[in-house]
């Protein structure tokens, strides 16, 4: 089978990160996030162990997500006396700019087969195909790595055990533009080449 090239090339390099108030309120039809997570579990797996997890927060309980965070951001704080009302406002008030907030999780193989860097960096490349698979419906989408990420006691709610590893949240909505310019540095001088 031959692909079109210069198509795949253009959707690699126009891929980005857009970021809530980058979205228009429009909701992002279901059967877009159907198809970013069935392209997710095409991603490379050693030994199949397939440890990607999703928890999708879809339409109203885009809220629970919200409330789940910013109360347990309160109880974490109150307790040490670090709260911030601010902050527990923006826990509170960023998920609900998105249309959908995907929970990113890597379950571990629990025979411990590979290299836990190997599971967690197939976990990657499932939002990678997530994220061009957004871009090629020209959806917006972010994975951000705030909020309950990595806080233990959030674990349970996203049905983690102590192996695995919460990965943080995909943003996800209709952009304001449809086309957003990044930049990066020459890729020939992150390579050596031997021969």
């Amino acid at each position: 089978m031959k692909y079109d090239i210069s198509q795949i090339n253009h959707l690699i390099l126009n891929r980005r990160s857009v970021f809530p108030k980058m979205y228009t309120g429009e909701p992002v039809p279901r059967s877009v996030i159907e198809k970013m997570l069935e392209n997710a579990n095409w991603a490379p797996t050693h030994k199949f162990t397939e440890p990607w997890r999703f928890t999708v927060f879809y339409g109203e309980t885009v809220e629970e997500f919200a409330r789940f965070q910013s109360d347990l951001y309160r109880k974490r704080t109150q307790e040490n006396g670090t709260f911030e009302e601010s902050k527990f406002q923006k826990f509170m008030q960023k998920p609900l700019m998105a249309s959908c907030i995907i929970a990113i999780a890597m379950r571990r193989d629990p025979e411990k087969r590979i290299p836990e860097l190997e599971e967690v960096a197939s976990v990657s490349c499932a939002v990678q195909n997530m994220y061009l698979t957004a871009a090629a419906y020209g959806v917006g989408c972010y994975w951000s790595t705030g909020g309950p990420t990595f806080w233990e006691e959030a674990k349970p709610y996203f049905n983690l055990g102590s192996d695995d590893k919460l990965m943080g949240f995909m943003y996800v909505g209709m952009p304001i533009e449809k086309e957003y310019r990044s930049i990066r540095g020459d890729w020939k001088e992150k390579v050596v080449w031997k021969g």
